[in-house]
């Protein structure tokens, strides 16, 4: 907690004065509360240290171990000069193949980013997604992809109850139905 707070610090959660640390240490709560492993826990807190800080994996690995550095590197996206529509499909089909522990980070990580908007939307309506660089069908379209592979791949694991809990509030924020969108017209 000190390390990512350290990492983290002068940052904060995008339109808000929420200091950003908030998120990562939201992302760990959701871990503890569903009772996984400690490396998942840690990797919860530290998840967006290499994406948005100097922190680097090597010095991820050399704090905290190999195992952690590994679901670091899993839930990491590709450097901030490529484009939203790459790093989003980049991590879409990372996710398609990582391990499980790998996607329960990742989960956790959606899941408390969509309590987030969650509540903003319920406060402020339509209005939340114009502090995003993309448009409220571009995230839909990202967190609806994401939720199809959750559900593929978490579905019959330990780590159901996680996603169950990520599908309810994304379908609360982006109103899709993942049964119905399978079914041919």
């Amino acid at each position: 907690v000190e390390f990512a707070t350290r990492a983290h610090k002068g940052q904060y959660r995008k339109g808000t004065k929420v200091p950003y640390i908030l998120h990562p240490l939201g992302v760990a709560k959701i871990l503890i509360d569903k009772n996984y492993a400690q490396p998942l826990v840690i990797a919860g807190v530290l998840h967006d240290t290499v994406e948005d800080t100097p922190v680097t994996l090597a010095g991820i690995q050399a704090e905290f171990g190999e195992q952690v550095a590994r679901l670091v590197a899993g839930v990491t996206e590709p450097d901030k000069s490529h484009s939203w529509e790459y790093r989003k499909n980049h991590m879409i089909t990372e996710l398609e193949t990582a391990p499980l522990e790998v996607l329960a980070v990742s989960c956790a990580d959606k899941l408390d980013n969509l309590h987030s908007l969650s509540h903003d939307y319920d406060k402020h309506g339509e209005a939340i997604w114009q502090k995003f660089s993309r448009p409220r069908e571009s995230q839909k379209w990202y967190h609806e992809s994401v939720m199809r592979i959750f559900e593929k791949r978490l579905s019959d694991t330990p780590y159901a109850p996680l996603f169950n809990e990520a599908k309810q509030v994304a379908q609360h924020v982006f109103h899709f139905d993942l049964e119905q969108a399978d079914k041919p017209e």
